[in-house]
């Protein structure tokens, strides 16, 4: 009996000697590259922890397009940490540097015990002709359904969003049912991201969350998906709120909705003491183009006492046809603002809504020969999401342009816009 439990013990350790040696294997492997990727995939399904988890690093440290396989494996381990870190490496194939930032940059294990802290910032997604292949998304949703953890669902459900995953809108579907309110919120941001139209009306139960971050996301959502059937919770949610939050992204999202029954609402925001709902007012209000409304928008423009909100009333304005270029007008001051650093991307967004327009898209073209370095950057951009065919002319001499950040800019563009064409 005694020989058989020191033959035990001596097995015990050789075991765990050899779970160390492949651990400190699957670590150094990463310094092959891809040719270290066959023995990897074999450490990925290994039956020790540790080495799956070096396996994984290693696997998204080399990078290389035959690292998907086994990480797409590897998002099927039991362990949330495992899942997580093989989430976060496939997403850094299409976007380069995102381990770093990343919740498997956070991960922590104290004993049997995963601790990680998301960012607060989740705007991070891939250009829009970058192609992500069909099994990545897969294993990404079924991962947010079907996680080992809430942390490694709510991470694949960032990850969807920042990779546009539009095939995994069923896993995101069934994920915002869940009662994890990480788990909702990154769902509904890669709603956002996505934008499938179509999902919109199923998120419309959210509006009456009762966590304040995710029912102020839902609401954004409803706007950003066009959510026309979700417009009487809105405002139903705008006269009962306490929260100014909830009230400003309200507005925010009743304005995004251009509906003549909206009108009354949003001319009651006009003077409003908050800037935000007075420039979500306007902003309504110049999407629903109604002539009548042209001189309060006029007022307000010329008296509004917030940059941020006078930029609306010019966005309003130039919606409502007042197109002329000139010092003080609206059009010249959207295209103006290009050029501050802290209203830049207001400016922008604002132009690519007004420049699908194509009466509006063409008045942008004969600004970029004297632009700025930021304007041409920034109506770029503009052209990227809102041009047409016709836009890749005025798009290809700035990708030889002499400012290397503006060429650069404008290589993106085209390959986005170009993407979007038919």
């Amino acid at each position: 009996m005694a020989v058989l439990c020191a033959f035990g013990l001596l097995a015990g350790q050789l075991g765990a000697q050899d779970a160390k040696a492949r651990r400190r294997e699957a670590r150094e492997l990463a310094r092959q590259g891809a040719a270290a990727i066959n023995r990897l995939a074999e450490l990925v399904t290994d039956p020790d922890l540790e080495v799956r988890i070096e396996a994984v690093k290693s696997l998204t440290e080399i990078g290389t397009a035959r690292s998907l396989e086994p990480l797409i494996k590897a998002v099927r381990d039991n362990d949330p940490e495992v899942q997580i870190r093989a989430t976060d490496g496939l997403v850094n194939f299409y976007l380069p540097g995102y381990v770093r930032s990343g919740l498997s940059a956070t991960l922590r294990r104290v004993g049997g015990r995963i601790t990680s802290r998301f960012t607060d910032g989740n705007d991070q997604v891939i250009e829009p002709f970058v192609e992500v292949r069909p099994e990545v998304i897969q294993a990404l949703g079924w991962l947010a359904r079907s996680g080992a953890s809430m942390e490694a669902r709510a991470n694949a459900a960032r990850a969807i969003g920042i990779l546009r995953g539009r095939a995994a809108v069923a896993d995101l579907l069934e994920a915002v049912r869940s009662k994890d309110t990480r788990v909702i919120y990154e769902s509904l941001i890669a709603f956002q991201k996505i934008r499938d139209r179509s999902v919109g009306p199923r998120l419309t139960f959210l509006l009456r969350d009762l966590d304040e971050q995710v029912q102020v996301t839902a609401i954004e959502t409803a706007g950003l998906l066009f959510n026309l059937e979700a417009l009487p919770t809105l405002r139903d949610v705008l006269g009962r709120t306490s929260s100014r939050r909830v009230r400003r992204a309200a507005l925010s999202a009743i304005a995004m909705l251009p509906d003549e029954s909206n009108r009354a609402v949003l001319l009651n925001y006009l003077n409003d003491r908050d800037a935000q709902l007075r420039a979500a007012a306007y902003e309504g209000l110049g999407r629903i183009k109604n002539p009548s409304d042209l001189p309060a928008l006029k007022k307000a423009f010329e008296g509004e006492s917030d940059n941020l909100a006078r930029l609306s009333a010019a966005f309003a304005l130039v919606m409502l046809g007042n197109l002329e270029l000139g010092q003080h007008s609206p059009f010249q001051y959207l295209f103006d603002n290009l050029n501050s650093a802290a209203r830049a991307r207001a400016a922008q967004a604002l132009l690519i809504e007004a420049a699908r327009a194509p009466e509006i898209r063409k008045m942008l073209y004969p600004l970029l020969p004297g632009a700025t370095r930021a304007e041409k950057i920034g109506l770029a951009r503009v052209l990227a999401e809102s041009g047409d065919a016709e836009s890749v002319q005025y798009l290809e001499p700035l990708t030889r342009d002499a400012n290397t950040e503006v060429a650069e800019q404008a290589i993106r563009a085209l390959r986005n816009l170009r993407a979007r064409l038919p």
